[in-house]
């Protein structure tokens, strides 16, 4: 095989790597309450995720403390993160939010989320609330249900 050949031949076999990053880029000691409308969602691997345009008047659900949890979810102390949980500090009305990967969704049943649908979350940004408006989702609320992300259902 000539070097022209052996270039070509490597260059094929090329595959497009797309950085992912777990959970240490976030603050998880400041959960963030966000609930709006889907814009748009990418319902793939390594992970769903969507545009959460915020709602004009969001607030903290006067019960979020209350509020019952997966029972898989125990190993991140889901009472504790619902107490701890606030609204952002910076004024951006549309975020990034990052779910679960699809095995876990599906795992957990959730229906695919379109574009228009309406949901809450609970996560984590970056410390200091500094950079992109991004969010890692911890918990899912669609309707009445609510899901544990970092969890699978038992």
């Amino acid at each position: 095989m000539n070097r022209r050949h052996l270039l070509l031949a490597t260059a094929g076999s090329c595959v497009p790597a797309f950085a992912h990053h777990g959970w240490s880029s976030f603050d998880t000691d400041q959960p963030l309450y966000l609930e709006g409308r889907a814009v748009s969602v990418q319902w793939r691997n390594p992970h769903v995720e969507l545009a959460l345009e915020l709602k004009p008047d969001l607030k903290l659900p006067p019960d979020l403390a209350r509020r019952a949890l997966p029972a898989q979810t125990s190993p991140v102390e889901g009472p504790a993160v619902l107490a701890k949980t606030r609204l952002p500090k910076r004024s951006d009305t549309r975020w990034t939010v990052e779910l679960a990967p699809l095995t876990r969704m599906e795992a957990w049943r959730v229906q695919e989320i379109k574009p228009g649908a309406s949901l809450a979350v609970i996560g984590y940004t970056f410390t200091g609330e500094k950079g992109d408006a991004v969010l890692r989702a911890e918990y899912l609320m669609v309707g009445d249900q609510v899901y544990g992300l970092r969890s699978s259902p038992a």
